[in-house]
This record gives C-alpha cells, structure tokens and sequence, in this order.
C-alpha cells in the first residue's frame, strides 16, 4: 500500500496547520480587548447582562452592558457622545 505513507503524512500536515491557526488565533486575540460601552445597536461581539444572549443582540448605540473587541489599549481613548469606552461593563 504505497498510498498510506502519503495519507499519513498528509494528516500529519494538516494537524500541523491547524496547529499553527490556532497558535497565530490565540495571539491575535491578545492583541485585542473587550470595550465596554462602543459597539453600534447589533454590532457588540458579545452581551452582557440580562435579556441577552451573544452578538449582535444590543438593541442601542454605545450599551454600557455589551462589549466590542478593539485593539489592545485604545478602549478607554475610545470617545462616544455617552463618554469613554471602558474595560468594566458601565451602569446606567
């Protein structure tokens, strides 16, 4: 069977690939940080606070309970017409 080498070793690729992805996903997410209180009406990353359920769900401009992923260290510089993005969920 000369195919099971070539098969091996293609498995063996791609589990490396995948590999690398994952690697090069985990260090572009900790380039990034949630930014409470910036995110469009349906464009927040993920919810928070009661009555949501994930992204896309605020119903408001600037939602101090949702949060959008931004560059690491440019939230709080953030300006929206309710104030500065901040990294802890806002109360209204």
């Amino acid at each position: 069977m000369t195919h099971m080498p070539t098969a091996l070793g293609l498995t063996a690729s791609l589990a490396a690939a995948l590999t690398a992805a994952a690697g090069a996903a985990q260090a572009d997410d900790m380039k990034m940080e949630k930014c409470y209180g910036v995110a469009l009406a349906g464009q927040n990353d993920c919810a928070a606070g009661a009555g949501t359920t994930c992204a896309g769900t605020s119903k408001v401009d600037y939602d101090g309970a949702h949060w959008k992923y931004v560059p690491a260290g440019t939230c709080v510089t953030m300006k929206t017409p309710t104030g500065m993005g901040s990294l802890e969920p806002i109360k209204s």
